[in-house]
Formats: C-alpha cells, structure tokens, sequence
C-alpha cells in the first residue's frame, strides 16, 4: 500500500514486473484529476500513447476526447488509466500474466483515488474488472455495483474507429455517465 500517488508512480515508471518491460518506450501511469469521481479504465497503451507516456492520445483518444466534451466532460475532470502500463508489442491484448503482473498499480491507483464509478473501455477492462464473461455488445451501458463501486463497460473507442455505426450506443453510454456525475455531485 502507498501513502503517496508520487511513490506509487515513481515505482510503477521502474517496474520490470514482466516481459513488456523490455519492449515499452514508456510507462503510461495515467492522467487527469486525482479527484474525479470517475476512473476510465482501457487495455493499454498503442504506439503513440507509448512514445508519450500519456494514455488515449493517438487516434482513439482523440474519439474519447469527442465524446467526452460531447457530454460536457473533458480529460481534466476524470482520470484515465489502463490495465496494463506498458505497450504490448503490435498493440495485441496484454495476456493474463503480463495483466496479473500490473493490476496492482490499478488497485493503489483506484485505492488513493478513491472514484465513485470505473468506467471500462472495452472488452479486455470490462472482463478483467467487471467479469471475465462480459460482452460489450450486449452489456454496454449497464451500471454494476461491486464493492460499493458502480462500474460500466463500453466501447472502446479503437473499437468505434474500426466499426464506426456503433458510436451512437457509445455516445448513449457517455451520456448515461455525465447524468451519474451530476446525480453524485448532487448527492454531496
């Protein structure tokens, strides 16, 4: 357990916990608001994100920035991580050890932000946070509470770039999140 974000990220920008160590240019910790009372959860990093050290900045980010301000968010209200913090090599799914390996910077990271609601960009976060049986198609925009954390999976937005007709259902779900926000922003 860490007291400190700093420390937190200071080891994970060292950790050699498994092969994707060697390949990486650079750890992606996360970004945004370390208050926010929503954590957006992807895979891992592609190649831009990998050469910057920041997440969703390629392509894909720039379709999370648009429908972030579409429901008048942006990325400085809400952080954003990943499963994993370092790129697997031609941006294939991170396996379940290179997974096992990193989770417990995502605990500490969740642990001292202490988010209302995680949000899971795609296949590989829902199946890993929510449930291994999670469909995307099926069972986006469903709010489910674990321990006290409401937690929704959608699209991921690599996902839309390569099917664009299903924006529509990922906008829905963004829309279903601000309206959360503002009902715990309400709340408190």
């Amino acid at each position: 357990m860490y007291n400190s974000f700093e420390q937190l990220k200071k080891d994970c920008l060292s950790c050699q916990k498994c092969g994707l160590a060697s390949t990486r240019n650079k750890v992606v910790f996360g970004i945004g608001d370390q208050h926010s009372p929503v954590m957006f959860v992807g895979e891992g990093p592609g190649e831009q994100e990998d050469l910057k050290g920041e997440p969703f900045v390629g392509r894909a980010g720039q379709l999370l920035d648009k429908l972030l301000m579409a429901v008048d968010l942006d990325r400085s209200n809400v952080y954003i991580a990943n499963i994993v913090k370092c790129r697997p090599p031609k941006n294939r799914d991170p396996l379940p050890e290179e997974q096992e390996a990193c989770i417990g910077y995502l605990r500490e990271q969740f642990r001292l932000i202490r988010p209302k609601m995680i949000v899971c960009l795609g296949r590989v976060a829902a199946q890993k946070l929510i449930s291994p049986d999670f469909k995307v198609t099926q069972q986006h925009g469903q709010w489910i509470e674990k321990n006290g954390t409401l937690m929704m999976g959608t699209y991921h937005p690599a996902a839309l770039l390569r099917n664009p007709n299903n924006k529509p259902f990922a906008l829905e779900d963004f829309v279903k999140i601000k309206e959360k926000i503002d009902e715990i922003k309400a709340s408190n």
